[in-house]
């Protein structure tokens, strides 16, 4: 169980993180998400004391990570990947890992082997493609075994395959009673693996809970319908108070406002035939854009068709650069 109560780090005047809380139970995988900005990464740091917060706590059942005696077997945690001596082969950098906290050199092939580098572990680290480096960072992550898994943005140079691998890694560890905490950009990813959201913006929580409540209370939802008769169909649902109704290829219309229920049951009433009557839900993505939509930290002043070309222009020439100097990071 990882508990973090009132969070919060500055950067001189910037407030990184600000008075955040929240919960990481055991047995699931949570999701944490936030804007490029929103402190994600430098609540992780905080959490196992890279960065010294100005208040608030952390604490894996019960302790503090700077109380934790033997961190690995405990907290496994993974944050950039690429930091890693890079004349050292991948098995010596595990080997001087699970020494310092006393693992056998047996473990070390246990893990190389779990995570597909068996046949690369005797080459150099700078040799290494930034996904074999997140595999190497993810081998160290469970050279312990630990009952906590922290990860920051794991699926960085991965393939599909590589992508995978990771979500199954970690919802396997997750079934095995373990707290595993974990950022990502990857949306339709984290909507297939995570069983809990973090979500925050400009250091604040946003919201936490089940991924579902999360999309429920966020995304849109409507009824896609298939029949021989849209058109007549379109204008019934109409009457009957639909919001909206939209077209959806030569036979199907999308209704907005109206329970799947109730559009079955005109149906009826009308005597329309039905070749499809499904519910339908956006995408984690679009549930995320709608609840951070006032934190995001870069926003464009114009919409994106006032940077196209004119009529007159080349249609297939890209906009035109920005000019001035790029914006200055914020913490992540």
């Amino acid at each position: 169980m990882i508990e973090i109560r009132n969070l919060t780090k500055r950067f001189g005047s910037q407030v990184a993180v600000d008075n955040l809380s929240f919960d990481v139970r055991p047995g699931l995988v949570t999701g944490f998400l936030g804007p490029n900005g929103s402190g994600k990464s430098t609540t992780m740091r905080c959490m196992v004391g890279l960065d010294r917060a100005q208040a608030g706590t952390t604490t894996f059942s019960g302790k503090s990570y700077t109380d934790i005696e033997r961190p690995l077997f405990e907290v496994g945690a993974l944050f950039d990947a690429g930091y890693v001596h890079p004349a050292r082969s991948g098995r010596n950098h595990l080997r001087w890992l699970a020494a310092s906290n006393g693992i056998p050199e047996t473990r070390v092939d246990e893990c190389i082997g779990m995570v597909g580098l068996s046949q690369v572990a005797h080459r150099k680290v700078k040799t290494y493609s930034l996904g074999m480096r997140q595999r190497l960072g993810i081998a160290g992550v469970l050279l312990g075994d630990p009952h906590t898994v922290i990860l920051d943005e794991p699926g960085n140079g991965l393939d599909p395959e590589g992508i995978r691998w990771v979500r199954d890694v970690l919802t396997h560890l997750a079934r095995q009673g373990k707290s595993v905490l974990v950022s990502s950009h990857l949306l339709a990813e984290m909507a297939l693996m995570a069983d809990e959201l973090v979500v925050i913006g400009r250091g604040r929580l946003i919201e936490q809970g089940p991924v579902e409540q999360f999309i429920d209370r966020h995304a849109t939802r409507w009824v896609r319908v298939r029949t021989p008769q849209p058109a007549a169909f379109a204008q019934d649902l109409q009457q009957a108070g639909a919001r909206s109704v939209a077209p959806h290829g030569p036979d199907g219309i999308e209704v907005h406002g109206l329970a799947i229920e109730q559009v079955g049951q005109l149906a009826a009433q009308r005597g329309i035939v039905l070749h499809e009557l499904s519910p339908q839900t956006a995408s984690l993505e679009e549930a995320f854009l709608a609840a951070t939509a006032g934190d995001q930290e870069y926003r464009s002043d114009r919409g994106f068709e006032t940077f196209m070309p004119s009529a007159s222009a080349d249609p297939t020439a890209p906009p035109p650069p920005p000019t001035g100097p790029p914006p200055m990071g914020g913490a992540r």
